[in-house]
């Protein structure tokens, strides 16, 4: 699986492992146009043979949809008239402040912070919705 944070200058990318189901951060993607953003991901998930994607749901704090959830879901629809992928959506509230405490708790400077908070917040996206679906009994 990969796990997408879509923000308007950047895409945080995190893949899963699938022997370990364990999230791992990939380089982000910084943000063109969107054909060429998502050759890029096409490319990834053909390379790495993702057989889905976690897309964050940037709910409002009172948990409605605001104008974020709709640019992910108008990303998602684009994305499925070229690609063929399930796609899931998982609340990422919370998740770059939660990144932010972690990198600051580690004392890393503000620099390497501002260069790692998306694809952090990506992996904490798909570790999330991992951990989700782990905790789930077997139909």
């Amino acid at each position: 699986m990969l796990g997408l944070d879509i923000g308007k200058k950047t895409i945080g990318l995190a893949i899963a492992d699938p022997r370990t189901n364990v999230a791992s951060p990939q380089p982000v993607l910084w943000r063109k146009k969107f054909t060429p953003d998502a050759e890029h991901l096409i490319h990834l998930i053909q390379e790495q043979n993702v057989g889905g994607l976690v897309l964050g749901w940037p709910l409002n704090m009172d948990g409605t949809a605001g104008p974020r959830c709709d640019s992910v879901r108008d990303f998602a629809h684009a994305f499925l008239r070229l690609h063929d992928i399930a796609i899931s959506f998982q609340d990422e509230r919370m998740s770059t402040q939660a990144v932010e405490r972690n990198m600051i708790a580690a004392d890393m400077t503000r620099a390497k912070r501002a260069v790692r908070r998306d694809s952090l917040a990506a992996v904490w996206i798909l570790q999330s919705a991992l951990d989700s679906l782990q905790s789930q009994p077997p139909s």
